[in-house]
C-alpha cells in the first residue's frame, strides 16, 4: 500500500515518528513530494534555522530510508483537477503521479471523499489510519510507540506517559488503544 503524507503529517515530530515508525516496519510505503517537504521545512522554520535544519535533515533521512518516496510530477497535472483549495491540488497530483491508495492529512474538509475516489483514492486522518493498523499490528504499533515514548522523554526530559504525548500529538484514539491491557495472544 502506498500513502501520500500531506505535509500536515510530517510537521508535528510525535506524529511523523510514528506514522514512519509503521511504515518502516513494512506495513505501507509513505510517498511525498518535493512541494510537501517545502510546506514543512517552511512550518519547521518557525522554530528558527534550527527547526528548519532538522527537517531537511529527516527528509534527507526519509529519501534515504525510501528512495521511491519522492514523487515529482509535472505542473500542469494540477491544472486537470479540482479540490476546494487550489493549493491543496499539489498533494492530490503527487498521490495519482506516485500510484498512490490514498493520501494521510489532517485536512479532511479540502480533500473530500467523492473527488478522491473519482481517482481511485481514499483519503485517512492520522488516528484513524494508525488506529486501524494498531488492530491489525497491535504488537508492532506497541513497540513503534514505545520507541517514540522514549525519544519523547530523552529528547523533552519530561516523564511523558503514552496517552497524554499522543493525544497531544493529535493521536486521541490510538493513544486509548495503547493504554489498554493487551489481549491474551495478541501479537
Amino acid at each position: 500500500m502506498k500513502v501520500v503524507l500531506d505535509a500536515c503529517v510530517l510537521y508535528p515530530t510525535v506524529m511523523r515518528e510514528m506514522v514512519l515508525g509503521v511504515a518502516a516496519r513494512g506495513l505501507f510505503a509513505p510517498l511525498w513530494s518535493p512541494r510537501l517537504l517545502a510546506e514543512w521545512h517552511h512550518t519547521a522554520a518557525r522554530h528558527g534555522a534550527e527547526g528548519r535544519a532538522q527537517a531537511e535533515a529527516l527528509a534527507a533521512r526519509m529519501a534515504a530510508r525510501w528512495p521511491r518516496g519522492c514523487i515529482t510530477c509535472p505542473p500542469e497535472a494540477e491544472a486537470r483537477l479540482w479540490l476546494p483549495d487550489p493549493g491543496d491540488r499539489h498533494v492530490l497530483a503527487a498521490a495519482i503521479a506516485g500510484h498512490a491508495d490514498g493520501i494521510l492529512t489532517l485536512n479532511a474538509r479540502d480533500f473530500p471523499r467523492h473527488i478522491l475516489a473519482e481517482e481511485g483514492l481514499w483519503r485517512a486522518d492520522p488516528d484513524g489510519f494508525l488506529h486501524g493498523i494498531w488492530q491489525a499490528q497491535p504488537g508492532l504499533v506497541a513497540e513503534v510507540a514505545a520507541e517514540v515514548l522514549a525519544t519523547a522523554r530523552r529528547l523533552s526530559a519530561r516523564d511523558w506517559q503514552m496517552r497524554p504525548l499522543l493525544k497531544k500529538a493529535r493521536l486521541p484514539r490510538l493513544g486509548r488503544a495503547l493504554d489498554q491491557p493487551a489481549a491474551p495472544g495478541a501479537s
